[in-house]
Parts: structure tokens; C-alpha cells; sequence
């Protein structure tokens, strides 16, 4: 998000960092983010309403306060840049058109390579689409760490990250390696308990 913020003109900066900070912290899709209008933002409530989900799901999606307050920072920003807005779009290019998910792909690659993430797996680097995945996992690791019951509060998890299927959302179990250590030190656990 730093490297982002460097970016010019500065608008386009602003937007990138909030694109990428909005994907981390909500776990939403990239085309999902990049598909918001300003009437899906409501910063007053705090929600953002995701209306261009997958598969046309319609999901309400709530923002922690730091958050809010980067959305009205980036939005005051667009707005003195472009006060004309001829698109119903949230986040906009220099031209005032609505910010293309081509667009993020690009910039993200190049924002990964100059802040040397990249990958040695796989893929060659990360993507805006694994930060969605890191949010699950992240969620996930802390419900663990907490002693949560998984299997209860999966059900919240799948629909905030607009799943229609709960399995699309357990699948984020057996993917990870520490998740999956965990769920076997649970199993252990429980297994000399039987005993």
C-alpha cells in the first residue's frame, strides 16, 4: 500500500492503496471492488454492499472504522480531482472512468516486484485475488488460536465472503499447511480424550 501511495498523478495512488487495503481487510473478490459505485459505500453505516458478486450473490459487507475513514479520504480526493463524475463508479481513473480490474493486475505486479514479494512457487508472484484467500485463512487461524468452533462460525465466514456452497469455505482448511496442522493437533486432542 506504501508503493502504491507513490504512484502518480496521486489520485491514482490513493485509489491503488485503498483497492488493495479494501481487499485485505474485507476479503472481497478484486472484480468485486473494482465493480462498486459510490452508492454502495455507505460510509455513515459503516456496510459496503457488494452487488456485483459472484454469480450476482448480493452480500452486505461491514468496515472497521480505519477503514471508513481511508474510503472518505480517497473519495475526497476523486471528488476534488473530478468533480464531474460521469460515471456512477466508487473508484475511477484520472479520466474519470471506472478503474478496470486490467488495470489492478498491472499495477499490482508492478508494486509486488518493486517491494520484492516476488513469489518462488507456483506462480510467480502474488495476485489481488490471494488476498482474499489470505483473509479467509487469517479469520480461520484466529478462530482457531481462539479456541472458536469452526464448524459454527463457518457458516458467517461463507456468507460474508459471498460463498454460495459452505465447502468453497472449508476448503481453506485442507489448502493451508498451518491451518491444517491445526486441525490435526484438534483431532489429536480429542482422539485422547476418546482413549
Amino acid at each position: 500500500m506504501a508503493a502504491a501511495r507513490t504512484l502518480r498523478p496521486r489520485l491514482r495512488g490513493v485509489r491503488h492503496a485503498m483497492v488493495i487495503g479494501l481487499l485485505a481487510v474485507t476479503g472481497m473478490r478484486p472484480g468485486e471492488a473494482v465493480g462498486l459505485d459510490r452508492q454502495d459505500i455507505d460510509l455513515k453505516n459503516a456496510v459496503v454492499v457488494v452487488r456485483a458478486g459472484k454469480q450476482k450473490k448480493q452480500r452486505e459487507v461491514p468496515l472497521h472504522r480505519t477503514t471508513i475513514s481511508a474510503l472518505r479520504e480517497y473519495a475526497r480526493l476523486r471528488d476534488a480531482c473530478i468533480p464531474e463524475l460521469s460515471t456512477p463508479a466508487f473508484f475511477v481513473s484520472a479520466r474519470g472512468q471506472r478503474m478496470g480490474r486490467a488495470e489492478l493486475n498491472r499495477t499490482f505486479t508492478k508494486l509486488v516486484c518493486e517491494v520484492g514479494l516476488d513469489g518462488r512457487g507456483a506462480r510467480a508472484r502474488p495476485r489481488p485475488h490471494d488476498l482474499r484467500h489470505t483473509f479467509a485463512v487469517n479469520t480461520l487461524l484466529g478462530w482457531y488460536r481462539t479456541g472458536e468452533n469452526i464448524d459454527r462460525r463457518m457458516p458467517l465466514l461463507s456468507t460474508y465472503l459471498g460463498h454460495v456452497d459452505p465447502a468453497s469455505t472449508y476448503w481453506y482448511l485442507e489448502a493451508v499447511p498451518e491451518l491444517l496442522e491445526l486441525v490435526s493437533r484438534r483431532l489429536e486432542g480429542l482422539s485422547e480424550v476418546v482413549s
